[in-house]
């Protein structure tokens, strides 16, 4: 099935087609300028933008930057105030004419990874971290999804995960690849004492770095980087779409291989 995968960013909003039975992009992937408002009038306008580029009349799924239920939206750390309840399904269709299906970002990409990357066929617990401005989660269990987890957030000595660990404090603190790699491993580490998870599949701006980080982290549990890289949340997007679309639960894994 062909679906048009949108990933809504602090850089911009992004899209392409995807064909999600294979997981792949199958158009030249768009991108707006860096959104700088938030507002749901501004956000929304900037979608429309986008999907107009495309000439698309499909399903659409939507990677969103917050906690999000059936399409409703129920935080807002990333976002305006004003987007706190408002039903981004129903904003998002009306303004494209198009049915739209929103989920989560990290959950979507923590779909794509699951279903086509590092993660398919894992059994047990797996704890993806898409670890870039932010630190967004997803947790599996037998592949199916924990929603909504917001791992980043929490604190370790009184300072957040991502305020600790994000590719935007290594940058803003000037702190080198080595240093970053051991305040990431005292994040693996703790969530290894919470949660005992199979597997860590780290993403985001983290995954292109693996070769200068990766060495320098010493946890237990077994760790790979994310393989779908940058296009992971569109193909999330557009599978758990694709899903909706057809009636299907999104959030489990085939673990039979």
């Amino acid at each position: 099935m062909e679906v048009l995968g949108i990933d809504i960013g602090s850089y911009g909003i992004k899209g392409a087609v995807v064909d999600t039975e294979r997981g792949e992009l199958i158009s030249k992937k768009r991108t707006t300028d860096k959104i700088e408002d938030t507002r749901p009038h501004k956000l929304i306008s900037n979608l429309h933008k986008l999907v107009k580029t495309f000439n698309w009349d499909g399903p659409i799924g939507c990677a969103f930057p917050a906690a999000t239920s059936k399409g409703l939206v129920l935080s807002t750390t990333r976002l305006d105030q004003g987007w706190l309840d408002a039903d981004a399904n129903h904003l998002f269709s009306e303004i494209t004419q198009c049915p739209v299906s929103v989920i989560n970002d990290t959950d979507a990409t923590g779909l794509a990874e699951m279903t086509f990357g590092v993660g398919t066929g894992q059994h047990g617990t797996v704890i993806v971290l898409s670890v870039g401005t932010g630190i967004g989660s997803s947790v599996f269990v037998d592949g199916i999804l924990l929603p909504n987890t917001e791992l980043g957030q929490m604190e370790i000595k009184g300072i957040s995960i991502e305020e600790r660990a994000s590719n935007r404090a290594r940058k803003e603190e000037g702190i080198r690849k080595k240093t970053w790699a051991k305040r990431l491993q005292l994040v693996l580490a703790h969530l290894e004492r919470l949660f005992h998870p199979d597997l860590f599949i780290l993403g985001g701006q983290l995954s292109k770095k693996a070769d200068k980080t990766f060495p320098f982290i010493k946890v237990q549990t077994k760790f790979k980087a994310a393989s779908l890289l940058n296009d992971a949340s569109i193909v999330g997007a557009a599978y758990y779409a694709a899903t909706v679309h057809k009636g299907e639960q999104a959030f489990t894994n085939d673990l039979t291989a």
